[in-house]
């Protein structure tokens, strides 16, 4: 799937006179944002005006939608929210824009929740574990893990058969398995692909400072 439909034009200040803070790394962390914040150690701390969060929850919603129309939703004029998302689409905020289609109308109405134990945790024993999975098509999501397993792997497959097939010819053949533990989902409650932002927006933590 393409981006969506953003017309072009020479980028403006918004209307509301404040600008876009997206993808900039903000002032360093304030006593209080060190002693309340549990961001990422070495990850810069960004943050967003109101504009930029209605902006990422349009698209996180509708990646179809136009500028002209996004522009409307948000408040500003097509140029200055032409140039807010591709901001957010350089900082690496945005990753993608993909289409999301229905496993079951794909005919992979099974998944399989697979807690995988490695025998040796070197860091390249790992790598080798990590590249091996990474090829595999049935592997939907790969988290490596704390606690019990080493990895939890999800994968979409037709029916057993494949599963099988899986198992015994891929995942069983990448290096260093130690053992296999496998969960059925017999019905999806949540789905969801939007990421929250309270984490970002004015009345996260150390927002004031940061600005």
């Amino acid at each position: 799937m393409t981006p969506p439909t953003l017309h072009s034009g020479q980028a403006g200040p918004d209307k509301t006179g404040v600008n876009s803070l997206a993808g900039t790394p903000a002032a360093p962390m304030s006593a209080r944002e060190a002693t309340g914040s549990r961001r990422r150690p070495g990850r810069p701390r960004v943050r967003f005006d109101a504009i930029d969060l209605a902006i990422l929850q349009q698209l996180q919603s509708d990646c179809e939608i136009t500028n002209a129309t996004l522009s409307q939703r948000v408040g500003i004029s097509p140029p200055s929210t032409l140039e807010r998302v591709k901001k957010l689409e350089a900082s690496g905020i945005i990753k993608r824009y993909v289409a999301l289609l229905d496993p079951v109308m794909v005919d992979k109405s099974i998944c399989a929740v697979v807690h995988v134990t490695l025998r040796e945790h070197g860091e390249r024993r790992l790598q080798e574990f990590k590249d091996a999975v990474s090829r595999f098509e049935e592997v939907q999501e790969a988290w490596h893990t704390a606690g019990e397993e080493d990895f939890i792997l999800k994968v979409l497959v037709t029916d057993m058969t494949q599963y099988e097939t899986f198992i015994v010819h891929k995942l069983s053949m990448a290096p260093n398995i130690g053992r296999i533990r496998t969960s059925f989902a017999l019905s999806t409650i949540k789905d969801e692909t939007r990421v929250p932002l309270d984490a970002v927006g004015p009345d996260a933590i150390g927002y004031a400072e940061a600005k």
